[in-house]
Formats: structure tokens, C-alpha cells, sequence
């Protein structure tokens, strides 16, 4: 992997950021499309639309505005070179460099279409749905030139699929048929086309994704089993999550089998039988699979797709990851509770961390747990959030190498599949901050945020310098007085008891660390919640060495400032400095300073 920190200029791009026009919000994600399917297992807790919340002033604005500039620097017909070239039409622009200009030509197009649909919901920048309508229709004039219903920037890919029809199957795990992992590939456009229509609003993505899974359909239905378990043992990405969200799209239950058929089940029979086999297995490979199950869990009721999922998330988050919760050494799992010794500049890829809050957000809505939304926090504020350099650049491995440093990507000539998902990252911080149910709203996250609840007709306003402050304040205001349960999370880092005020007046609380603290009553506009949330030093050991430890403040990871990356040795872990403490309390060996520097 390159990991060059060559820049390129980014283009200077005026933007002015605000809150949505009263014009904008009826046409954003909400009710842009509606599922054709009943959910079989009703969720606990619902998300809302992505564009029912909005960032306000703060860190997370912040890095979702550098994402804006960033996404918006990017030249769609760049991405779409190759699909275009694929379907034999002219390229109106050169392709981007690195991935693309590999086997998987068109990962970056697929994540580039899922980040613009995100931001439109977000943050209602017109130009984000402008993009979406333009490569939808650039895609759709390729597909058409193909003609069958194949769609790909792959090169050479129409002979790959056209063998794998015909009963030639030839794999080594990251290769089919001497492509790489062109399933893969496929699944980001899938998801890509997805996101455009649930999030965008736009029909044609749509009906590009029903020709394409009809095409894929048509490749694989003379496949026995023996030879779609041989395609599955190649990467494949979640093809089994798009296909049934393609079925929740559509009704139509061909979609629902052809996602049953992307059923790898080397991988996800023994973690629904609860057998951990994740132990040198390659990470990323395997989360997307499970995204399927928990996605595919709600359309049928099926028990053990829900099993797999948990207990696939539990071995993860509480046997394979370190402090950041990221996971995976090289990109692969290691022995359960063994990680001192896997230490090293290529520790905790950012696509497992992008999955893994992907499927945690399913795991809540099943089960309202607040362990999950602890994960959540930890994952979002110790790794994504510290994944972005200020001029946009993202970060494939999360060194956590004693004494290492962070190693960025290019702008415009990586295009790694980090890269894919770190499009992604920075403008979707919205999706998890609220859920809720018919008797009110849970609070996840403390993330500056204003909630539209327009179907109650209720907004929520967050205002918090988090994780900078132990304070978060809420405000309502409601089109008439009505009564609801507002549930804050008490994470695992607060002591107890957590402080809640309302209108001013301290409330009794009977919260325990990793739980809610709910209050039911008749809310008017204008009502406030103040709660605190006590922070402290605290550390975590690993779990194979009680003498290497990890110091927090609340929930925040820190890092020793050890000067320059030029400095002598600054690369060997060797010339760190180690702290001898006797075991003595964190709080009596470290004082907090200066808290804006976390």
C-alpha cells in the first residue's frame, strides 16, 4: 500500500454552510422512498432519517465541513472514466489514480455516490444532489450501452462474469477468475446506487440496481452450491445486505433469494452456531457479510441471522479490539484476548471501524443496548474522528505502535478502499446520534445537533463542547405540549450518579454506568435538560499484560506528544518512553492541563 503524504493542491471552493431552507426539508431522505417490505422483526429502536438531524457548531461540525470541501473538490467524471471505457463510450475525463487504476476500478465511484447521497441528507447542500443526479444518469447511459444489465468500471470484467456463467470458477481468496475481488467492487456501486435512491430521492438509481441484480441473477442461476460457495470464499463485500435492501426497495422476493444465495457459510454458519473462527481470518472481508445478516434480520425474522450478527459483534468488540475499538493487525484477527504483542504500524484498518458502527447501529435498534452505544462512542471519537487530517487527507491504519505516528493518504491518488470509506465517515456523523420508539427518544451520542422529529412535531437541540466538557444541554420545542420519555445514555466512563437537571432544578437519578437515565413528563416548549457527565483519568489494560496500559480521560484516548515525525528514531518504539507507577492511581501520576487539546 502507498501511504505517501504527497499533496496536491485542493481547488479553493466557496461554501457557505446553514440550516436547511424550510423548501429544502420536505424534499431530503425523509420520505424520499418508502420500504415495499413489513419488517418481520419490529425494530426496539428506530433511527431516524438522516435528514431529520444536523450538525451544530463544534468539533463534529467541523469535520464534517472538511469532508464538504473535500467531497465537493472531487470530478465526477473521474470517477465515471472507466465506466464509461467499460461500456465502450469515451471518457470525458482522465481516471483517478491508485486503486483505481487497479482491479477494483469503480470501489471509489460507488463510495463517492453513497457519500454525496449522505451529505445531501445532511447537510442539504444542492450540489450534493446535482452530483448524484449526474452520475446516476452517466451510469444509467452506460448500462444502457452494455445492454445486458451489467455495470462496472472492472477491467475485463464481462469475461470474468461470463466464465463464472458458464461454470468456470477459479479463486484464491482475494482473486476471482484473475480479477480482484470484482464482487467486491460491485457491492460498493450497489450500495452506492442504494443510497442515491433512499437518500437522494432518485428513481433511476433505482431501476439501474433492479437491472443489475437481474443480470447477476441470470449469471449465477446456473451455479450449484459447490460453486457459489467457491465464488463466496473470494471477497465479495455485502453483497447479501444490498441485495435484500434491494428487496426492502422493491418487494420483489428474487432479490430476497439472491441475497439467501451470497450466504457464505464457511464464515457465518459457525458464528450463528457461536463458534468464534475469526482467529487469521482477513477483518474487513468478514464484517460486510454480517451487515447482511442484521440487514436481511428485519425483512424475515430469521433467528439465526440475529444470532450470527451479536455474537459475531460481541467476539469482535470484546475479545479482538483495542482501546480506539478498532480491531485487526496486517488486516486480520489475531487469537481472542491477545493483542500486546500485536502492536504495529498496520494495527486497526478504518473500513473495520466504518463497519463495525454500521453494524452496531443495527445491533441498537434490536436491542436499545447501551454497551453497544458505549462501542459506538469509543469507535467514533478514538478512531474515525482522529482519521481526518485538516486538509482532508484520511488515514488507511490507525498506527498503535508505541511512539508511531499517523500516516495519511493522497488526495486525489490512493483511492484505497480507506479512502471509500473515509468519504463516508465525516458526513454521516448524524445517523446514530438519536433513535426512538412511540414513547420518546434516546440519546446515543453527545454531539452538538438539532433533531427534527417532524412526525411528533418536536426539536431537540443539543449544545455541548463534548468531549472538551462533562455537559450537555438539551432544549424542546414542540408544536403542542405532549408527554415523553427522553432516555440519555450513562456511559461506562461516567461515575456514578449522573447529574440531571430540569428547568434548572437538580433531578434524583438512579442510573448505573452503561445504562439510560430516563424521565417521563408533559413537555412544553422551552423546557431544558442539563446533564453532567463526571469525567476522570482512568486507564484499561490489555488484556494478555495488566502492565500495559491505556490512559483515558472520560472517553477520550490519550496520546504523549513525542515531538516531530523527523525526529531521530521517532519510528522505533524502542526510544518511547515508559512509565514506571507502581500501579498508583492514574490521577495521581497525570493532571489534566489544557482539555482542548484532547
Amino acid at each position: 500500500m502507498n501511504h505517501s503524504s504527497v499533496l496536491r493542491t485542493i481547488p479553493v471552493i466557496a461554501l457557505m454552510i446553514t440550516a436547511l431552507h424550510s423548501a429544502d426539508a420536505d424534499t431530503l431522505a425523509n420520505g424520499a422512498s418508502s420500504l415495499q417490505v413489513q419488517p418481520a422483526a419490529p425494530p426496539a429502536a428506530e433511527p431516524f432519517q438522516l435528514g431529520d438531524v444536523q450538525l451544530l457548531d463544534g468539533l463534529f461540525k467541523t469535520a464534517q465541513d472538511r469532508a464538504v470541501a473535500y467531497l465537493l473538490s472531487l470530478e465526477p467524471d473521474r470517477f465515471l472514466a472507466n465506466f464509461r471505457k467499460e461500456a465502450g463510450l469515451p471518457p470525458k475525463a482522465e481516471q483517478y489514480g491508485g486503486w483505481e487504476r487497479m482491479g477494483v476500478s469503480g470501489h471509489s465511484g460507488g463510495h463517492y455516490l453513497s457519500a454525496c447521497a449522505i451529505a445531501w441528507a445532511t447537510t442539504g447542500i444542492p450540489a450534493f444532489r446535482e452530483r448524484v443526479s449526474y452520475m446516476v444518469d452517466e451510469l444509467a447511459l452506460c448500462q444502457e450501452a452494455i445492454g445486458s444489465g451489467y455495470l462496472a468500471a472492472i477491467p475485463d470484467g464481462k469475461r470474468v462474469f461470463a466464465e463464472i456463467a458458464g461454470g468456470e470458477i477459479r479463486s484464491a481468496g482475494f482473486d476471482l477468475n484473475g480479477c480482484w475481488v470484482p464482487l467486491y467492487t460491485l457491492h460498493k456501486l450497489m450500495a452506492g446506487l442504494r443510497d442515491s435512491y433512499r437518500l437522494a430521492g432518485n428513481q433511476k438509481a433505482l431501476e439501474i440496481n433492479t437491472r443489475f441484480a437481474l443480470w447477476l441473477e441470470e449469471v449465477i442461476s446456473g451455479l450449484n452450491e459447490q460453486q457459489m460457495q467457491q465464488i463466496l470464499a473470494c471477497e465479495h463485500g455485502g453483497m447479501n445486505e444490498t441485495l435484500s435492501d434491494l428487496y426492502a426497495d422493491t418487494g420483489d422476493r428474487r432479490f430476497l433469494a439472491l441475497s439467501n444465495l451470497f450466504h457464505h457459510k464457511a464464515i457465518l454458519d459457525p458464528l450463528a452456531e457461536e463458534r468464534d473462527i475469526l482467529p487469521g481470518k482477513h477483518a474487513n472481508t468478514q464484517i460486510p457479510k454480517v451487515i447482511g445478516l442484521a440487514s436481511r434480520y428485519p425483512l424475515t425474522g430469521q433467528a439465526s441471522d440475529r444470532k450470527a450478527s451479536e455474537f459475531f459483534w460481541e467476539r469482535v468488540v470484546r475479545h479482538h479490539s483495542y482501546v480506539t475499538g478498532g480491531h485487526c493487525d496486517h488486516e486480520h484477527f489475531g487469537p481472542p484476548d491477545t493483542l500486546n504483542d500485536r502492536l504495529s504500524p498496520a494495527t486497526t484498518e478504518t473500513c473495520n471501524v466504518y463497519n463495525m458502527l454500521k453494524l452496531s447501529t443495527h445491533l441498537f435498534s434490536w436491542s436499545a443496548s447501551a454497551e453497544v452505544a458505549d462501542f459506538y462512542e469509543r469507535a467514533l471519537l478514538n478512531h474515525i474522528r482522529g482519521t481526518q487530517h485538516p486538509d482532508g487527507r484520511i488515514i488507511y491504519n490507525l498506527s498503535l505502535e508505541p511512539g508511531h505516528f499517523k500516516e495519511y493518504q493522497t488526495l486525489y491518488d490512493s483511492f484505497t478502499c480507506c479512502n471509500g470509506t473515509g468519504m463516508e465517515n465525516h458526513v454521516r456523523y448524524p445517523e446514530a446520534i438519536y433513535f426512538h420508539d412511540d414513547e420518546g427518544i434516546w440519546v446515543n451520542l453527545y454531539i452538538a445537533s438539532k433533531l427534527n422529529w417532524r412526525q411528533r412535531g418536536i426539536r431537540l437541540f443539543q449544545t455541548t463542547e463534548f468531549p472538551f466538557s462533562e455537559t450537555a444541554r438539551f432544549t424542546l420545542s414542540l408544536d403542542r405540549p405532549q408527554e415523553l420519555t427522553l432516555r440519555f445514555r450513562h456511559p461506562h466512563w461516567a461515575g456514578s450518579p449522573v447529574e440531571l437537571s430540569l428547568n434548572g432544578e437538580l433531578q434524583p437519578t438512579a442510573s448505573s454506568p452503561s445504562s439510560f437515565v430516563e424521565i417521563r413528563r408533559e413537555w412544553t416548549s422551552g423546557d431544558t435538560v442539563e446533564l453532567r457527565l463526571p469525567m476522570s483519568l482512568r486507564t484499561e489494560p490489555m488484556p494478555d499484560n495488566p502492565d500495559r496500559i491505556a490512559v483515558f480521560y472520560g472517553p477520550t484516548l490519550l496520546a504523549a506528544d513525542l515531538g516531530p515525525v523527523a525526529t531521530p528514531n521517532a519510528d522505533s518504539s524502542d526510544f518511547v518512553p515508559v512509565l514506571v507507577t507502581d500501579r498508583a492511581p492514574v490521577s495521581s501520576w497525570v493532571e489534566p492541563t489544557d482539555l482542548a487539546s484532547i
